[in-house]
Order: C-alpha cells, then sequence, then structure tokens
C-alpha cells in the first residue's frame, strides 16, 4: 500500500536522528536488516480517523494484510533481543480488529507481554485522566489502548525495575528483601493525556500519544534501546522520548506537515 502521493523518500537529519518522509513498507525494505533495538508504534487504526493523507477505513481484510506487511518488516529490521511495542485500539463498533491483528502476528513474533493503556480511570467516586464522551445507549466510554510488546523468541529480559513505580507500602522493601524503593510497574499503564481544547494542541493530529508512553516502552526495554524505528512517526513523538533519554532515532511518515512538524519539536528539545 505505498501511496502514489509520496513519488520519492526523501531524509532529513535532526541531530542524531533521521526523520523519512516516504512510505514505511518502502523505507523498511531498504533498511539493514537487524539494524534497530526497539520499535514502538502506533499505526492508523482504521476506524475512520481524519488523517490528511491516508484513508483510514480500509476493508477489514486489506488493513490486516498490509499491517502484516509492515509487520513483517518490521521483524527484518530488529534485531535479535529487540522489542516491538504496537500500540493500537479498536472501537466499541469494532472491538475485535487489535485482537485479529494480534492473531494474524502469531507466525512473526511472540505476544511478550499485553500492556493496558489505561487513559482515564474511576476511584472510588473521582475520575483520573482524560475523558472522551461517547454518545451511546449500548456501549460503555473506551478508557484504554492496548500495547503488544511482541519479540522473536519470547525471551528478551527487561529492566523492570527501571520502568517501574515507588512502593505504596514502605515495609515492603525490608519485608521482601529489595535494595530499593522499587517495584514492577505491572501490565497496566495508567497515562492520561493532558486535557486540550484545540486541534493545535494535538498538533492537528487525530491519534497522538503521550511522550510518557514511548518513554516507558524505552525504560522498560533497558539499557540495550540504542537504535530506535517508529514507522509511523505522525508528529515525532516516539523520536521526542528517545532525545530525552538520549538515544538515536528514525521516524518515518507519508504527511509532509506532520514531517515539519516533528522536525520542530525536536529542534525545541535541543
Amino acid at each position: 500500500m505505498t501511496s502514489p502521493s509520496v513519488p520519492r523518500t526523501r531524509r532529513y537529519r535532526s541531530g542524531r536522528h533521521q526523520i523519512v518522509h516516504g512510505d514505511c513498507l518502502r523505507v523498511m525494505r531498504r533498511m539493514p536488516a537487524d539494524s534497530v533495538d526497539v520499535v514502538i508504534t502506533s499505526p492508523p487504526y482504521n476506524i475512520g480517523l481524519a488523517y490528511d493523507t491516508y484513508r483510514d477505513r480500509l476493508p477489514e481484510e486489506v488493513y490486516l494484510d498490509w499491517m502484516e506487511e509492515v509487520c513483517a518488516l518490521v521483524r527484518r529490521v530488529l534485531r535479535p533481543g529487540g522489542s516491538f511495542f504496537l500500540n493500537i485500539a479498536g472501537t466499541s463498533a469494532q472491538p475485535w480488529l487489535p485482537f485479529e491483528l494480534a492473531i494474524r502476528l502469531r507466525s512473526l513474533f511472540v505476544l511478550q507481554n499485553h500492556i493496558s493503556w489505561v487513559k482515564s480511570i474511576t476511584v472510588g467516586g473521582d475520575t483520573i485522566g482524560h475523558f472522551k464522551p461517547v454518545n451511546s445507549q449500548r456501549f460503555l466510554n473506551r478508557n484504554h489502548e492496548h500495547i503488544f510488546h511482541l519479540t522473536h523468541h519470547g525471551d528478551v529480559k527487561l529492566d523492570r525495575i527501571g520502568a517501574g513505580v515507588p512502593y505504596k507500602d514502605k515495609s515492603n522493601i525490608s519485608r521482601r528483601g529489595h535494595t530499593q524503593d522499587r517495584r514492577c510497574r505491572g501490565d497496566t499503564w495508567f497515562i492520561p493525556y493532558e486535557t486540550v481544547r484545540d486541534k493545535g494542541q494535538k498538533y492537528h493530529h487525530p491519534g497522538i500519544f503521550p511522550v510518557a508512553l514511548p518513554e516507558l516502552c524505552l525504560q522498560l526495554h533497558g539499557e540495550d534501546a540504542v537504535d530506535v524505528l517508529d514507522p509511523f512517526m505522525g508528529t515525532g513523538t516516539t523520536l521526542v522520548a528517545a532525545e530525552r533519554l538520549g538515544l538515536s532515532a528514525i521516524g518515518i511518515d507519508l504527511d509532509p506537515q506532520y514531517i515539519a512538524i516533528a522536525r520542530s519539536r525536536l529542534a525545541e528539545e535541543r
């Protein structure tokens, strides 16, 4: 599914990072095999979001075939011992789609961890985080998305403490023989959006994620996360996370406006 709107690939340097304006299939076919340590991406969900250069409403089988092709190339460029963090979501009307894709990927990867990204949660009578109301008498509001942590063989050692949280009950530190006030975060990550009042605060992109999400993915993978790839870069959030952690990243996207925004965001980080 190479877009005819991008006749050739253009590359830009931004500090230690490379930004590529082009189709991710074309670009990844030309990348060296086993060349990146971590892939973090959020592809189009095929739920009708309003992208400028991509039609986000394909027949389901066409979409799944395309994503399987993309992920096969991700497997090719991912080094042994690497991690692929795939953020995807369905809708109330299309709840099966993320799982249909996960099943397709069983021939390519092992699903080492399934992380639930919680964007809004109610504790007692208090709601915390971004809440997007749904006008429906059938469906509940969807407050979470999926992060599939995929690896070649399911045996990648992670820095669970590096991506961890402090103990709530400090007696657990000595009582359980731990050397520091830190424990595994688990597979439920509460990462809220900041409230935005207009599209400009989201860089006019319909599906951004907070910088904290790729930061946590990189911290969880640990010190082996040297070279990072996002084949659906959007406005460059994964590259911003890599910059903050001192890592090198490659970002690929079809949309020239998002390319410009990503370059601007990285310039602001330096």
